[in-house]
């Protein structure tokens, strides 16, 4: 049943500590929130359960194919650059490889400041000889890096299928970012989800034990902190699946029921079925992966592979001029 949005017993967040984004999303004739917003604390712990689900392949993939030629990368990519680790969560992904890339620096980027923070004071503990530093920031839409970054021989690290999460025009900007900060000696080792079975793709997004649902629906615990709105999460369901026509995986939220959701200076009426963009993620021919990167001044120097080609790492090297 709808109400009338009251705000004055509630606390509130200022608006202006809010991105601008989240109100228009919320606003906008197809309602949307940025998967940025999937990745509070709590959102980034679901994550990691995620990973560990017999349904989401990506992970455990990109793992075999570190764990098979990780060597061949380290030969590749070299030892003792500056290792950016965008979207580092844990860390545990970089951390794999520092015996193998030996880096002078690592610097963890999340936007969930906390988390990758706790994350590195673990990791000092274990790469002692290491410099490291974290830096809690929303990458997606500017990479400003602070002059205790070395310049020199910047390895940007971008594991998993983020890149998925931008549209193929998004993508290629944010490469672009990427490279003007490489410099002329810098680089990128990146994972890239491949194009494979819908039955897959559905099954590693909307899981048996519905821990992708409990991630996806937290973000309206988030929302409603950032934005002192009230969404009921109760009323809310996960809904995941792969978009065959478009060449991505799509994740939801859909209203139960017709309800009100109100945050201060505003609200939303939503109808039963209504529902929420959350996320994307594009899956991408090799081919056309290697001709986004070409397109954005890098040269694909090396792919490596699983059997079953469902996934793949590639090391770029900053082209001679970028575009």
């Amino acid at each position: 049943m709808m109400t009338s949005c009251t705000t004055e017993k509630r606390e509130t967040v200022a608006s202006a500590h809010v991105p601008a984004e989240l109100y228009d999303g919320l606003n906008a004739r197809q309602a949307s929130i940025s998967p940025k917003f999937l990745y509070d604390a709590l959102g980034s712990k679901l994550f990691e359960a995620i990973c560990e689900l017999p349904e989401y392949y990506p992970t455990r993939t990109e793992a075999g194919i570190f764990a098979r030629h990780g060597a061949e990368i380290a030969r590749v990519a070299g030892q003792g650059a500056t290792l950016v680790d965008l979207g580092a969560g844990n860390c545990a992904k970089a951390a794999s490889l520092f015996p193998l890339l030996r880096p002078r620096q690592y610097v963890a980027v999340d936007i969930s400041s906390e988390f990758v923070s706790d994350a590195l004071a673990r990791l000092r503990q274990r790469f002692p000889a290491i410099d490291m530093q974290a830096l809690g920031l929303d990458f997606s839409n500017r990479l400003d890096l602070p002059a205790s970054v070395h310049a020199e021989r910047r390895l940007f690290f971008y594991p998993g299928s983020s890149l998925g999460n931008f549209t193929p025009p998004e993508a290629r900007a944010f490469l672009r970012r990427l490279r003007r900060q490489c410099g002329p000696d810098g680089g990128l080792l990146i994972g890239i989800d491949l194009a494979k079975d819908k039955a897959v793709l559905d099954a590693a997004y909307d899981d048996a034990l519905g821990v992708t649902a409990a991630f996806n629906l937290n973000v309206l615990r988030h929302v409603n902190t950032l934005l002192g709105a009230d969404f009921d999460i109760r009323a809310w369901r996960h809904v995941g699946f792969y978009n065959e026509a478009l060449g991505r995986v799509e994740m939801h939220l859909e209203a139960r029921s017709a309800q009100r959701v109100c945050w201060p200076g505003g609200g939303r009426d939503f109808a039963a079925g209504e529902r929420i963009h959350t996320e994307n993620s594009y899956k991408y021919r090799q081919a056309d992966a290697i001709g986004l990167l070409e397109q954005a001044g890098f040269e694909a120097s090396r792919v490596w592979t699983d059997p079953q080609r469902w996934f793949a790492v590639i090391h770029a090297q900053a082209a001679a001029v970028a575009e």
